[in-house]
Protein backbone atom coordinates (compact mmCIF):
# COMPACT_ATOMS: atom_id res chain seq x y z
CA UNK A 1 0.00 0.00 0.00
CA UNK A 2 1.18 3.63 -0.71
CA UNK A 3 2.86 5.75 2.40
CA UNK A 4 0.28 8.39 1.49
CA UNK A 5 -2.86 6.21 2.72
CA UNK A 6 -0.90 4.51 5.57
CA UNK A 7 -0.34 7.85 7.45
CA UNK A 8 -3.64 9.74 6.59
CA UNK A 9 -5.71 8.75 9.61
CA UNK A 10 -2.42 9.58 11.57
CA UNK A 11 -1.92 13.03 10.11
CA UNK A 12 -5.64 13.46 10.62
CA UNK A 13 -5.57 13.08 14.28
CA UNK A 14 -2.11 14.98 14.78
CA UNK A 15 -3.93 18.11 13.42
CA UNK A 16 -6.79 17.78 15.66
CA UNK A 17 -5.13 16.65 19.21
CA UNK A 18 -1.27 18.34 18.50
CA UNK A 19 -1.19 20.67 15.24
CA UNK A 20 2.15 22.20 16.31
CA UNK A 21 3.81 18.80 16.07
CA UNK A 22 2.96 18.46 12.27
CA UNK A 23 6.17 20.22 11.21
CA UNK A 24 8.06 17.74 13.22
CA UNK A 25 5.99 14.46 11.35
CA UNK A 26 6.69 15.47 7.95
CA UNK A 27 9.89 16.66 8.52
CA UNK A 28 11.31 12.72 7.59
CA UNK A 29 8.42 12.92 4.79
CA UNK A 30 8.69 13.36 0.80
CA UNK A 31 6.35 15.78 -0.75
CA UNK A 32 4.78 12.97 -2.82
CA UNK A 33 3.71 11.23 0.04
CA UNK A 34 2.02 13.88 2.06
CA UNK A 35 0.25 15.17 -1.22
CA UNK A 36 -1.26 11.55 -1.59
CA UNK A 37 -2.13 11.60 1.95
CA UNK A 38 -4.22 14.49 1.55
CA UNK A 39 -5.79 13.63 -1.63
CA UNK A 40 -7.16 11.04 0.48
CA UNK A 41 -8.26 13.13 3.23
CA UNK A 42 -11.81 15.57 2.90
CA UNK A 43 -11.25 18.40 2.03
CA UNK A 44 -10.93 20.90 5.38
CA UNK A 45 -8.58 18.50 7.13
CA UNK A 46 -6.04 18.70 3.31
CA UNK A 47 -7.06 22.76 4.00
CA UNK A 48 -5.47 23.13 7.39
CA UNK A 49 -2.77 20.44 6.62
CA UNK A 50 -1.17 22.54 3.92
CA UNK A 51 -1.93 25.71 5.80
CA UNK A 52 0.05 24.50 8.65
CA UNK A 53 3.06 23.20 6.81
CA UNK A 54 6.14 25.41 6.20
CA UNK A 55 5.71 27.64 3.10
CA UNK A 56 8.71 25.94 0.81
CA UNK A 57 7.32 22.30 1.59
CA UNK A 58 3.94 23.43 1.29
CA UNK A 59 3.79 23.97 -2.37
CA UNK A 60 6.10 21.40 -3.02
CA UNK A 61 2.95 19.28 -1.42
CA UNK A 62 0.43 21.25 -3.31
CA UNK A 63 2.30 21.15 -6.58
CA UNK A 64 1.60 17.19 -6.40
CA UNK A 65 -1.94 17.25 -5.23
CA UNK A 66 -4.59 15.85 -7.74
CA UNK A 67 -5.79 18.20 -10.56
CA UNK A 68 -9.02 18.46 -8.86
CA UNK A 69 -7.64 19.07 -5.49
CA UNK A 70 -5.21 21.67 -6.50
CA UNK A 71 -8.79 23.45 -8.10
CA UNK A 72 -10.52 22.99 -4.64
CA UNK A 73 -8.07 23.75 -2.10
CA UNK A 74 -7.15 27.07 -4.14
CA UNK A 75 -11.00 28.28 -4.37
CA UNK A 76 -11.06 27.73 -0.51
CA UNK A 77 -7.65 29.51 0.14
CA UNK A 78 -8.41 32.67 -2.23
CA UNK A 79 -6.06 34.53 -4.12
CA UNK A 80 -3.50 36.01 -1.46
CA UNK A 81 -2.89 32.75 -0.01
CA UNK A 82 -2.78 30.82 -3.35
CA UNK A 83 -0.39 33.59 -4.51
CA UNK A 84 1.56 32.71 -1.48
CA UNK A 85 2.34 29.20 -2.67
CA UNK A 86 2.66 30.04 -6.20
CA UNK A 87 5.74 32.25 -5.15
CA UNK A 88 7.68 28.96 -4.15
CA UNK A 89 6.22 26.58 -6.77
CA UNK A 90 8.68 25.97 -10.13
CA UNK A 91 7.51 28.70 -12.59
CA UNK A 92 6.52 25.15 -15.01
CA UNK A 93 4.40 23.84 -12.30
CA UNK A 94 2.89 27.28 -11.45
CA UNK A 95 1.75 27.39 -15.55
CA UNK A 96 0.14 23.89 -15.22
CA UNK A 97 -1.80 24.96 -12.26
CA UNK A 98 -2.98 28.16 -13.86
CA UNK A 99 -4.16 26.03 -17.07
CA UNK A 100 -6.58 24.58 -14.53
CA UNK A 101 -8.22 27.39 -13.71
CA UNK A 102 -10.55 30.26 -14.80
CA UNK A 103 -9.20 33.22 -17.20
CA UNK A 104 -10.89 35.57 -14.29
CA UNK A 105 -9.07 33.76 -11.47
CA UNK A 106 -5.76 33.57 -13.43
CA UNK A 107 -5.98 37.35 -13.81
CA UNK A 108 -6.14 37.81 -10.23
CA UNK A 109 -3.39 35.64 -9.63
CA UNK A 110 -0.90 37.19 -11.76
CA UNK A 111 -1.68 40.56 -10.63
CA UNK A 112 -1.08 39.28 -6.44
CA UNK A 113 1.62 37.48 -8.00
CA UNK A 114 3.08 40.57 -9.19
CA UNK A 115 2.81 42.54 -6.19
CA UNK A 116 4.63 39.85 -4.07
CA UNK A 117 7.14 37.96 -6.47
CA UNK A 118 7.46 39.95 -9.74
CA UNK A 119 10.15 37.86 -10.68
CA UNK A 120 8.25 35.09 -10.40
CA UNK A 121 5.04 36.52 -12.37
CA UNK A 122 7.92 37.14 -15.10
CA UNK A 123 8.91 33.69 -15.47
CA UNK A 124 5.31 32.28 -14.98
CA UNK A 125 3.82 35.12 -18.18
CA UNK A 126 6.61 33.80 -20.28
CA UNK A 127 5.92 30.24 -19.95
CA UNK A 128 1.95 31.20 -20.78
CA UNK A 129 2.65 31.90 -24.33
CA UNK A 130 3.64 28.13 -25.21
CA UNK A 131 1.04 25.93 -26.18
CA UNK A 132 0.32 23.07 -23.71
CA UNK A 133 1.82 19.99 -25.59
CA UNK A 134 4.89 21.47 -26.76
CA UNK A 135 8.41 21.72 -25.47
CA UNK A 136 7.84 25.26 -24.45
CA UNK A 137 4.93 23.83 -22.48
CA UNK A 138 6.93 21.73 -20.96
CA UNK A 139 10.00 23.87 -19.81
CA UNK A 140 11.43 25.66 -16.91
CA UNK A 141 13.53 28.79 -17.20
CA UNK A 142 15.59 27.44 -14.05
CA UNK A 143 18.68 26.91 -15.59
CA UNK A 144 22.26 28.01 -15.14
CA UNK A 145 24.19 29.73 -17.66
CA UNK A 146 27.75 31.55 -17.85
CA UNK A 147 29.99 33.54 -20.88
CA UNK A 148 32.51 31.89 -22.60
CA UNK A 149 34.81 34.14 -21.10
CA UNK A 150 34.81 33.16 -17.49
CA UNK A 151 36.42 30.66 -15.22
CA UNK A 152 36.11 27.31 -14.24
CA UNK A 153 35.93 28.89 -10.68
CA UNK A 154 33.67 31.44 -11.77
CA UNK A 155 31.09 29.10 -13.25
CA UNK A 156 31.32 27.29 -9.81
CA UNK A 157 30.27 29.96 -8.03
CA UNK A 158 27.71 30.90 -10.17
CA UNK A 159 26.65 27.44 -9.70
CA UNK A 160 26.24 28.02 -6.03
CA UNK A 161 24.28 31.36 -6.24
CA UNK A 162 21.79 29.08 -8.40
CA UNK A 163 21.50 26.47 -6.15
CA UNK A 164 21.16 28.56 -3.19
CA UNK A 165 17.55 30.07 -5.25
CA UNK A 166 16.91 26.13 -5.61
CA UNK A 167 17.31 25.54 -9.35
CA UNK A 168 16.90 22.05 -10.01
CA UNK A 169 19.05 21.06 -12.92
CA UNK A 170 22.88 21.77 -11.44
CA UNK A 171 24.30 19.47 -13.33
CA UNK A 172 24.72 21.21 -16.52
CA UNK A 173 25.98 24.56 -17.02
CA UNK A 174 25.29 26.64 -20.37
CA UNK A 175 27.71 28.69 -22.32
CA UNK A 176 26.79 31.50 -24.11
CA UNK A 177 28.99 33.74 -26.65
CA UNK A 178 29.14 37.32 -27.20
CA UNK A 179 26.13 37.66 -28.87
CA UNK A 180 24.27 35.89 -25.84
CA UNK A 181 23.52 32.66 -27.93
CA UNK A 182 24.60 29.21 -26.68
CA UNK A 183 27.69 28.20 -27.62
CA UNK A 184 28.06 24.63 -25.95
CA UNK A 185 27.35 23.49 -22.53
CA UNK A 186 29.61 22.31 -19.18
CA UNK A 187 29.00 19.64 -16.64
CA UNK A 188 29.63 19.48 -13.07
CA UNK A 189 31.93 16.32 -13.20
CA UNK A 190 33.92 18.89 -15.71
CA UNK A 191 33.90 21.76 -13.43
CA UNK A 192 35.12 19.12 -10.67
CA UNK A 193 38.00 17.87 -12.55
CA UNK A 194 38.99 20.87 -14.09
CA UNK A 195 41.62 23.38 -12.36
CA UNK A 196 39.76 26.80 -11.06
CA UNK A 197 41.81 29.55 -13.19
CA UNK A 198 40.90 27.46 -16.69
CA UNK A 199 38.90 28.85 -19.09
CA UNK A 200 35.26 27.52 -19.31
CA UNK A 201 35.92 27.79 -23.21
CA UNK A 202 38.24 25.41 -23.48
CA UNK A 203 36.35 22.50 -21.75
CA UNK A 204 32.84 23.28 -22.69
CA UNK A 205 31.63 20.84 -25.46
CA UNK A 206 29.70 22.10 -28.66
CA UNK A 207 27.91 18.95 -29.72
CA UNK A 208 24.58 20.05 -28.12
CA UNK A 209 21.06 18.63 -28.86
CA UNK A 210 18.67 21.10 -28.51
CA UNK A 211 14.89 21.85 -29.49
CA UNK A 212 12.62 24.81 -30.61
CA UNK A 213 9.98 25.50 -28.22
CA UNK A 214 6.98 24.96 -30.53
CA UNK A 215 8.02 21.06 -31.14
CA UNK A 216 5.36 18.60 -30.20
CA UNK A 217 5.87 17.05 -26.51
CA UNK A 218 5.84 13.57 -28.31
CA UNK A 219 8.97 14.17 -30.05
CA UNK A 220 10.67 15.76 -27.42
CA UNK A 221 10.32 12.67 -25.37
CA UNK A 222 11.50 10.96 -28.59
CA UNK A 223 14.54 12.93 -28.57
CA UNK A 224 15.29 12.32 -24.94
CA UNK A 225 15.08 8.46 -25.15
CA UNK A 226 17.25 8.71 -28.58
CA UNK A 227 20.04 10.59 -27.01
CA UNK A 228 19.70 9.29 -23.13
CA UNK A 229 19.44 13.07 -21.65
CA UNK A 230 19.22 14.43 -18.39
CA UNK A 231 18.14 17.63 -19.29
CA UNK A 232 16.79 19.79 -23.03
CA UNK A 233 18.07 22.68 -23.54
CA UNK A 234 14.64 25.01 -25.56
CA UNK A 235 16.35 27.61 -27.68
CA UNK A 236 14.70 30.05 -30.71
CA UNK A 237 15.81 30.30 -33.92
CA UNK A 238 18.95 32.45 -33.34
CA UNK A 239 19.92 29.78 -30.89
CA UNK A 240 19.10 32.31 -27.70
CA UNK A 241 18.42 29.88 -24.11
CA UNK A 242 14.86 30.31 -23.43
CA UNK A 243 14.23 27.01 -21.36
CA UNK A 244 15.02 23.93 -20.35
CA UNK A 245 13.25 20.32 -19.92
CA UNK A 246 14.04 18.01 -17.30
CA UNK A 247 13.73 14.20 -16.79
CA UNK A 248 10.22 14.36 -14.54
CA UNK A 249 8.78 16.49 -17.33
CA UNK A 250 9.45 13.86 -20.21
CA UNK A 251 8.36 10.86 -17.70
CA UNK A 252 5.28 13.08 -17.11
CA UNK A 253 4.96 12.95 -20.76
CA UNK A 254 5.43 9.48 -21.47
CA UNK A 255 2.75 8.53 -19.06
CA UNK A 256 -0.15 10.69 -20.30
CA UNK A 257 0.78 9.63 -24.06
CA UNK A 258 0.67 6.24 -23.49
CA UNK A 259 -2.65 6.62 -21.11
CA UNK A 260 -3.91 8.42 -23.79
CA UNK A 261 -3.06 5.46 -26.88
CA UNK A 262 -4.15 3.25 -24.45
CA UNK A 263 -7.86 4.94 -24.40
CA UNK A 264 -7.89 5.76 -28.20
CA UNK A 265 -7.16 1.91 -28.58
CA UNK A 266 -10.08 0.72 -26.93
CA UNK A 267 -12.34 3.59 -28.95
CA UNK A 268 -12.91 5.93 -25.95
CA UNK A 269 -12.60 9.74 -26.08
CA UNK A 270 -9.41 10.05 -24.06
CA UNK A 271 -9.77 11.96 -20.85
CA UNK A 272 -7.42 13.73 -18.47
CA UNK A 273 -8.94 13.68 -15.04
CA UNK A 274 -9.49 9.93 -12.81
CA UNK A 275 -12.31 7.48 -13.18
CA UNK A 276 -14.18 8.91 -10.50
CA UNK A 277 -13.43 12.64 -11.20
CA UNK A 278 -15.42 12.34 -14.30
CA UNK A 279 -18.93 12.62 -14.03
CA UNK A 280 -21.55 9.43 -14.99
CA UNK A 281 -23.19 11.73 -18.02
CA UNK A 282 -19.33 12.80 -19.12
CA UNK A 283 -18.51 9.45 -19.47
CA UNK A 284 -21.14 8.54 -21.72
CA UNK A 285 -20.09 11.75 -23.96
CA UNK A 286 -16.63 10.23 -24.22
CA UNK A 287 -18.27 6.17 -25.19
CA UNK A 288 -21.47 6.67 -26.67
CA UNK A 289 -20.55 7.84 -29.87
CA UNK A 290 -17.66 5.38 -31.04
CA UNK A 291 -19.88 2.77 -29.64
CA UNK A 292 -22.28 3.87 -31.98
CA UNK A 293 -20.02 4.25 -34.92
CA UNK A 294 -18.76 0.71 -34.46
CA UNK A 295 -22.33 -0.38 -33.86
CA UNK A 296 -23.05 0.65 -37.33
CA UNK A 297 -20.51 -0.23 -38.70
CA UNK A 298 -22.04 -3.68 -37.54
CA UNK A 299 -24.43 -3.24 -40.26
CA UNK A 300 -22.20 -4.58 -43.02
CA UNK A 301 -21.43 -7.66 -41.62
CA UNK A 302 -24.84 -8.28 -40.96
CA UNK A 303 -25.68 -7.20 -44.70
CA UNK A 304 -23.07 -10.06 -45.82
CA UNK A 305 -25.02 -12.61 -43.88
CA UNK A 306 -28.08 -11.84 -45.00
CA UNK A 307 -26.97 -11.76 -48.79
CA UNK A 308 -26.00 -15.47 -48.09
CA UNK A 309 -29.12 -16.55 -46.26
CA UNK A 310 -29.82 -19.44 -48.51
CA UNK A 311 -26.54 -20.87 -48.07
CA UNK A 312 -26.35 -20.23 -44.36
CA UNK A 313 -30.26 -21.77 -44.18
CA UNK A 314 -28.49 -24.69 -46.51
CA UNK A 315 -25.61 -25.89 -44.78
CA UNK A 316 -26.18 -24.82 -41.09
CA UNK A 317 -22.52 -26.21 -40.19
CA UNK A 318 -21.21 -22.94 -41.32
CA UNK A 319 -22.65 -20.40 -38.93
CA UNK A 320 -21.20 -22.79 -36.19
CA UNK A 321 -17.62 -21.90 -37.25
CA UNK A 322 -18.76 -17.81 -37.93
CA UNK A 323 -17.20 -17.01 -33.85
CA UNK A 324 -14.41 -19.18 -34.63
CA UNK A 325 -13.27 -17.48 -37.43
CA UNK A 326 -14.08 -13.53 -37.33
CA UNK A 327 -11.93 -14.36 -33.75
CA UNK A 328 -8.72 -15.60 -35.72
CA UNK A 329 -8.88 -12.64 -38.05
CA UNK A 330 -9.88 -9.92 -35.09
CA UNK A 331 -6.93 -10.74 -33.20
CA UNK A 332 -4.37 -10.88 -35.65
CA UNK A 333 -5.17 -7.49 -36.93
CA UNK A 334 -5.22 -6.49 -33.19
CA UNK A 335 -1.95 -7.83 -32.89
CA UNK A 336 -0.54 -6.46 -35.83
CA UNK A 337 -1.71 -2.52 -35.18
CA UNK A 338 -0.47 -2.83 -31.57
CA UNK A 339 3.02 -3.41 -32.63
CA UNK A 340 2.82 -0.95 -35.69
CA UNK A 341 1.44 1.74 -33.52
CA UNK A 342 4.09 1.53 -30.97
CA UNK A 343 7.19 1.35 -33.70
CA UNK A 344 5.30 4.33 -34.82
CA UNK A 345 5.27 6.04 -31.78
CA UNK A 346 8.52 5.38 -30.70
CA UNK A 347 9.94 6.67 -34.51
CA UNK A 348 11.19 3.04 -35.51
CA UNK A 349 8.78 2.86 -38.21
CA UNK A 350 7.87 5.31 -40.65
CA UNK A 351 5.19 5.81 -44.08
CA UNK A 352 8.38 4.95 -46.32
CA UNK A 353 8.49 1.60 -45.13
CA UNK A 354 4.94 1.27 -45.45
CA UNK A 355 5.97 -1.69 -48.18
CA UNK A 356 7.96 -3.28 -45.99
CA UNK A 357 6.04 -3.37 -43.18
CA UNK A 358 2.88 -4.80 -45.30
CA UNK A 359 5.40 -7.81 -47.29
CA UNK A 360 6.33 -8.40 -43.40
CA UNK A 361 3.04 -8.76 -42.19
CA UNK A 362 1.47 -10.92 -44.90
CA UNK A 363 4.64 -13.44 -44.73
CA UNK A 364 3.15 -13.52 -40.92
CA UNK A 365 -0.05 -13.60 -41.70
CA UNK A 366 0.37 -16.74 -43.92
CA UNK A 367 2.73 -18.54 -41.62
CA UNK A 368 0.53 -18.23 -38.70
CA UNK A 369 -2.87 -18.57 -40.73
CA UNK A 370 -1.35 -22.33 -41.96
CA UNK A 371 -0.36 -23.06 -37.92
CA UNK A 372 -3.97 -21.88 -37.27
CA UNK A 373 -5.73 -23.97 -40.17
CA UNK A 374 -4.31 -27.00 -38.71
CA UNK A 375 -5.73 -26.90 -35.38
CA UNK A 376 -9.15 -25.76 -37.33
CA UNK A 377 -9.23 -28.87 -39.62
CA UNK A 378 -8.39 -30.77 -36.52
CA UNK A 379 -11.33 -29.66 -35.41
CA UNK A 380 -13.81 -29.39 -37.54
CA UNK A 381 -12.62 -33.33 -38.64
CA UNK A 382 -13.57 -34.12 -34.64
CA UNK A 383 -17.18 -32.41 -35.83
CA UNK A 384 -17.74 -35.09 -38.17
CA UNK A 385 -17.69 -32.46 -40.84
CA UNK A 386 -16.55 -33.47 -44.12
CA UNK A 387 -13.23 -32.89 -46.12
CA UNK A 388 -14.72 -30.29 -48.32
CA UNK A 389 -15.87 -28.40 -44.95
CA UNK A 390 -12.75 -28.70 -43.63
CA UNK A 391 -10.53 -27.59 -46.53
CA UNK A 392 -12.77 -24.34 -46.46
CA UNK A 393 -11.81 -23.55 -43.23
CA UNK A 394 -8.43 -24.43 -43.24
CA UNK A 395 -8.69 -21.55 -46.43
CA UNK A 396 -10.99 -19.27 -44.98
CA UNK A 397 -8.56 -18.83 -41.19
CA UNK A 398 -5.07 -18.42 -43.61
CA UNK A 399 -7.18 -15.85 -45.82
CA UNK A 400 -8.32 -13.75 -42.50
CA UNK A 401 -5.28 -13.84 -40.23
CA UNK A 402 -3.04 -13.00 -43.28
CA UNK A 403 -6.12 -9.87 -44.21
CA UNK A 404 -6.28 -9.38 -40.32
CA UNK A 405 -2.42 -9.03 -40.31
CA UNK A 406 -2.14 -6.68 -43.37
CA UNK A 407 -5.16 -4.38 -42.77
CA UNK A 408 -4.13 -4.10 -38.90
CA UNK A 409 -0.33 -2.71 -39.98
CA UNK A 410 -1.86 -0.55 -43.04
CA UNK A 411 -4.21 1.12 -41.06
CA UNK A 412 -2.33 2.97 -38.11
CA UNK A 413 0.58 4.03 -41.23
CA UNK A 414 -2.26 5.19 -43.43
CA UNK A 415 -4.04 7.33 -40.44
CA UNK A 416 -0.35 8.62 -39.61
CA UNK A 417 0.00 9.63 -43.20
CA UNK A 418 -3.22 11.58 -43.82
CA UNK A 419 -2.56 13.77 -39.80
CA UNK A 420 -4.76 11.77 -37.35
CA UNK A 421 -3.38 9.69 -34.34
CA UNK A 422 -2.47 6.54 -35.26
CA UNK A 423 -4.26 5.24 -31.89
CA UNK A 424 -7.24 6.09 -33.36
CA UNK A 425 -7.20 2.88 -36.00
CA UNK A 426 -8.18 1.32 -32.15
CA UNK A 427 -8.59 -2.63 -32.32
CA UNK A 428 -12.09 -3.14 -31.80
CA UNK A 429 -12.56 -0.86 -35.30
CA UNK A 430 -9.84 -2.98 -37.01
CA UNK A 431 -11.68 -6.14 -35.35
CA UNK A 432 -15.34 -4.51 -36.98
CA UNK A 433 -13.62 -4.28 -39.81
CA UNK A 434 -11.89 -7.82 -40.50
CA UNK A 435 -15.31 -9.41 -38.98
CA UNK A 436 -17.12 -7.51 -41.98
CA UNK A 437 -14.18 -8.61 -44.24
CA UNK A 438 -13.93 -12.15 -42.67
CA UNK A 439 -17.42 -13.16 -43.64
CA UNK A 440 -17.49 -11.58 -46.30
CA UNK A 441 -14.27 -13.99 -47.87
CA UNK A 442 -15.83 -16.94 -45.51
CA UNK A 443 -19.48 -17.07 -47.28
CA UNK A 444 -18.06 -16.35 -50.14
CA UNK A 445 -15.92 -19.23 -50.36
CA UNK A 446 -18.23 -22.03 -48.87
CA UNK A 447 -20.25 -21.19 -52.02
CA UNK A 448 -17.73 -21.81 -54.00
CA UNK A 449 -16.27 -24.78 -52.22
CA UNK A 450 -19.16 -26.28 -51.03
CA UNK A 451 -21.91 -25.44 -54.10
CA UNK A 452 -22.54 -28.88 -54.80
CA UNK A 453 -23.94 -29.79 -51.21
CA UNK A 454 -25.65 -26.29 -51.07
CA UNK A 455 -27.47 -27.15 -54.19
CA UNK A 456 -28.39 -30.44 -52.91
CA UNK A 457 -29.40 -29.19 -49.81
CA UNK A 458 -31.60 -26.27 -51.20
CA UNK A 459 -33.58 -28.50 -53.46
CA UNK A 460 -34.56 -30.86 -50.40
CA UNK A 461 -35.98 -28.43 -48.73
CA UNK A 462 -39.73 -27.63 -48.55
Amino acid sequence: MELGKLIGPELAELLRDEPGSLNEFVDELYPQDVSECLDHLASEVAIRALTALPLEFGAQVFERLSEERQVEIAKALGVNSTAKLVTEMSADEAVDFFSLLPDETVRKLLARLEAVDPEQAEDVRELTIWPEQTAGGLMNNEYVDVPDSVTVDQATSALRLKAAEGYEVLNIIFVLDKNDTVAGFVTLRALLLSEPETPVSEIMQHNMVSVEPELDQEEVARIFARYDLHALPVLDRERHMIGIITGDDIMDVVEEEAEEDAQKMAAVEPMENSYFSVSFFAYLRKRAPWLIILFVGGFFTTGVMENFAPLLQAITQLAFYVPLLISAGGNSGSQSATLIIRGIALGEIRGEHWWKVMTREFAQGILMGFALAGIGVVRVYMSGDSTNMAILIGVTIVALVTMGCVVGAMMPLLMNKIGVDPATSSTPFIATLVDALGILVYLSLARLLLSGASEVALSASP
